[in-house]
């Protein structure tokens, strides 16, 4: 079998640093959106975000969401890089998966300049045979496409990979792809009963081991 990983809130501890991010960004342009709007958008590519915000919201001037999503992309790198870390158990996992030559590759609604920045900054390159970005994909999460390149690139059948995710919509997404997935939710939605549509559920990727990894080939 393949591994597959998401990447922000999986990979990263970025996610919470989006929020910051666009929340910094429309409060500049005058965007009134709140916290409680970010649950409409979650696990969409950030042009999508910002395009639903142009429709949903009072636009200030000429200027294009595709701006917008292009500000709130240059603090999110920059963030990531100060605020941001490598989630616990990640390190683990990946040494794990490639001493046993498990291929792995990277499947994010984040743009791929994000991940290009970011992946090396961290360190986590060499782990993965191929970055997919739902950039080129028809929709991002929770459609399945960005999940469904990433296993034609890896050379793998779809129903053969394991997806590594943290959000409901991450999980929808890999799940419509045929994969077997392995939930880490956030702590305060680790009881959310949507994630029962996983084959696993995790507090942490500290928990992960080869055993684990053995029963999902079954």
């Amino acid at each position: 079998m393949t591994a597959i990983f998401d990447m922000d809130g999986l990979l990263l501890d970025t996610e919470p640093l989006w929020g910051k991010s666009m929340l910094k960004i429309a409060n500049h342009y005058q965007i009134p959106i709140s916290p409680d709007h970010f649950r409409f958008t979650t696990g969409l590519r950030i042009t999508e975000v910002t395009d639903y915000w142009s429709k949903e919201f009072p636009w200030p001037g000429n200027i294009s969401s595709r701006q917008i999503a292009d500000e709130i992309l240059d603090d999110i790198i920059e963030l990531s890089k100060t605020q941001g870390g490598i989630m616990e158990g990640v390190l683990d996992t990946l040494e794990l998966l490639k001493s046993r030559n498990i291929k792995i590759g990277l499947a994010t609604s984040s743009p791929m300049r994000m991940i290009l920045e970011l992946i090396p900054y961290f360190k986590l390159s060499d782990y993965f045979e191929v970055l997919i970005s739902a950039d080129t994909a028809v929709a991002g999460k929770p459609h399945p496409g960005v999940y469904l390149q990433c296993a034609q690139a890896l050379h793998t059948e779809s129903w053969n990979c394991v997806a590594f995710e943290d959000s409901v919509n991450g999980m929808i997404a890999a799940k419509a792809a045929r994969m077997k997935v392995v939930v880490v939710p956030e702590a305060q939605k680790h009881t959310d009963v949507r994630f029962g549509l996983a084959d696993l559920k995790l507090h942490s990727l500290k928990e992960f081991n080869w055993e684990i990894w053995k029963a999902l080939e079954k």
